[in-house]
């Protein structure tokens, strides 16, 4: 049997509230990676009176073993496919909001949806709504109260601001969408550049629904013309003003004749004799460059977005692995209780 002094009760008492005391404070970071270190750092340096004690009064026994639970959930190939398809949902986001700030029950739930014009029953709240969020562990619910996780926590912080973008994507879909999206933030891709991110019947499609809700910025013709210098040394030849003035805009990295008559205030008709003349003395030369397709502004902040809440999967993956793997640190062995 376990024999408790005064003194124990205190120390251990004294402990909980410390590892409280950093449980709330590293709840305010949300940094998955942070917590699991401070978590395993005093998982071992705690010893709690009783295995029971871990159960009933750990927060940080509560939050590995979340975590645990949300690795399973992680392991399924679908999983991104899921989460971002519950996500492009925005009741389903109203009710995540909400359910961070305060647990609620469904029926206060059912009075908050009624407040803004939403009359459901609270069957379909929980079953259209809540539990495709705790399916995929952003929420959960204990004596008949919904909560957020601490991942739940994290997208809320994350997307609140950019429901409204996130909603501009097809919901129930591939997130072929949001694969192209995350490839144009690295710079802009051409229509080639794209099969290898999705595949080839799809990309026109794709475009196409991008380019409806302003995110991408598509070409109007799908090949052009580029200028570009050659290596021969300019100064073996005669130029005139005008010819000069044509020669020194056209960047190394080539241009159009639209922007170059532009960038010379020349009409595109008399840039193209002099562009003819300058190929004639072989200091400039032509290649068809395939217009390259770019996110609107509008695109990069979705794209910024997606691109975030990807790598907080990924960090949330190999945070929850850890914890996954520790499994004594997890379950107490209550065959140990007395």
């Amino acid at each position: 049997m376990y024999t408790i002094s005064r003194r124990g009760k205190g120390k251990s008492r004294m402990k909980a509230q410390n590892v409280l005391a950093i449980a709330r404070n590293v709840e305010k970071n949300r940094d998955f990676a942070v917590k699991l270190r401070i978590f395993d750092e005093e998982c071992r340096k705690c010893t709690p009176i009783t295995p029971l004690e871990c159960i009933s009064r750990c927060k940080i026994w509560k939050m590995k073993n979340e975590l645990r639970r949300l690795h399973k959930t992680m392991e399924n190939p679908d999983f991104m496919k899921n989460l971002m398809n519950v996500l492009k949902n925005g009741l389903r986001l109203r009710l995540l909001v909400t359910i961070d700030k305060n647990q609620y029950s469904v029926r206060k739930l059912q009075q908050e949806l009624r407040k803004v014009g939403h009359s459901h029953s609270q069957d379909t709240i929980v079953e259209e709504y809540l539990r495709p969020l705790m399916e995929v562990g952003l929420a959960m619910e204990a004596q008949d109260r919904y909560y957020t996780t601490t991942f739940g926590c994290k997208i809320t912080e994350l997307i609140e601001g950019s429901a409204n973008m996130v909603n501009l994507l097809p919901p129930h879909s591939e997130c072929n969408e949001e694969t192209i999206l995350k490839a144009l933030l690295s710079g802009p891709k051409t229509f080639e550049d794209m099969n290898g991110f999705v595949s080839k019947r799809f990309v026109s499609r794709i475009l196409r629904r991008l380019k409806k809700v302003e995110l991408v910025e598509t070409p109007k013709k799908r090949d052009y013309i580029f200028y570009f210098r050659s290596k021969r040394d300019p100064a073996k030849e005669r130029f005139s003003s005008t010819e000069n003035k044509v020669y020194i805009n056209i960047l190394e990295k080539g241009i159009s004749a639209q922007k170059l008559a532009e960038k010379t205030g020349l009409t595109t008709r008399t840039t193209y004799k002099y562009i003819r003349g300058l190929k004639g003395k072989k200091l400039v030369f032509t290649r068809k460059m395939p217009k390259a397709y770019c996110l609107t502004s509008k695109g990069e902040k979705l794209a910024l977005v997606l691109n975030e809440l990807w790598a907080l999967v990924d960090e949330t993956m190999s945070s929850s692995e850890q914890v996954f793997k520790d499994n004594e640190n997890i379950i107490p062995h209550l065959a140990d209780v007395s």
